[in-house]
């Protein structure tokens, strides 16, 4: 079991924001919770931790109301950082982490092996605003775990982090994901979605529009993605006349293409030869998570775009 979101809607002033959204989230997965900005994501989030309650529709964790669950099970982790910037970084971690039901002995050891893992112990005694970004982002993060929270729902948790950063939560992920916990989150960053999730939505103008593991939903898109680079022939401009065969990019390097999932794949190579190509490179792979990202938001503009075009 897990979370389950079933046909809910959501209006501020008459404006309905989300629209019979549907999804499911299996307990203890990795879970990615993507859209364009303004898709609703921030404010599904909100609903299933109570903050907002739907118009209509259900909510449940295991078969639950998620109204009931206790809100220890739950971690929330803002896009707004959510601290108290003049505080002491120890002082409102341990407070908040007491709020939650934490004994001082346990929450001063989780602080102290976290604060350590992220490498920041001499931030514990400064104020918030005395912080970059980057380790406000992480205290940010220490908040919403420190109490060890069952679920955790986390809005663009990599915002301001750098490469070594992203890695260290990125790690601290899949520990927990090991450990047992759900972790939803969203981000712009989809790469990192393809390398940490099982299972990933993305919604659209409050509704989903594509759902599934990962691997399933790269494979329902009936094309894969070749990459094809020839010495002599870098544009390769005959290709824009293959059957089923689709130039999205020319870099220097290389012609990447999508093609329908049915063509053979070798027939590209036949072709090439066949016009006195030099290969130095070819590569067959699925479309990436971002490729899928901005066919489906782009596909579900267009109506709107014809709409404005021809008014």
């Amino acid at each position: 079991m897990g979370l389950l979101v079933e046909q809910v809607n959501k209006s501020f002033a008459g404006v309905r924001v989300i629209k019979d959204l549907s999804m499911e989230v299996k307990e203890a997965s990795l879970f990615g919770f993507l859209g364009p900005n303004g898709a609703g994501k921030t404010t599904t989030m909100r609903m299933i931790l109570d903050i907002l309650r739907p118009d209509s529709g259900r909510i449940t964790w295991n078969g639950q109301d998620v109204r009931t669950v206790p809100r220890r099970n739950w971690g929330y982790l803002p896009e707004e950082r959510g601290l108290y910037p003049k505080v002491e970084v120890e002082e409102q971690l341990l407070f908040l982490a007491r709020l939650y039901g934490l004994s001082k002995s346990s929450a001063q050891k989780n602080l102290d092996e976290w604060l350590e893992r992220f490498q920041i112990t001499e931030y514990r005694k400064k104020r918030v605003d005395e912080l970059s970004k980057g380790n406000q982002q992480k205290i940010q993060f220490l908040a919403t775990i420190l109490h060890d929270p069952l679920i955790l729902i986390m809005d663009e948790p990599f915002s301001g982090l750098d490469p070594i950063n992203a890695n260290i939560l990125k790690e601290a992920f899949e520990e927990m994901h090991r450990q047992g916990r759900t972790i939803i989150f969203s981000t712009h960053q989809l790469e990192q979605v393809e390398e940490l999730c099982q299972d990933v939505v993305i919604i659209n103008k409050g509704q989903t529009i594509v759902q599934g593991s990962v691997r399933e939903v790269k494979r329902q898109q009936g094309r894969n993605v070749v990459r094809l680079k020839l010495d002599n022939d870098p544009e390769a401009r005959w290709l824009d006349g293959l059957a089923g065969v689709q130039v999205t990019r020319r870099r220097q390097d290389y012609i990447e293409m999508q093609i329908q999932a049915s063509l053979d794949p070798n027939l590209i190579v036949e072709e090439a030869l066949r016009y006195g190509g030099i290969i130095s490179r070819f590569e067959l792979t699925e479309p990436s998570l971002t490729d899928i990202f901005i066919e489906h938001v782009s596909e579900a503009a267009r109506p709107e775009v014809r709409a404005m075009l021809s008014a």
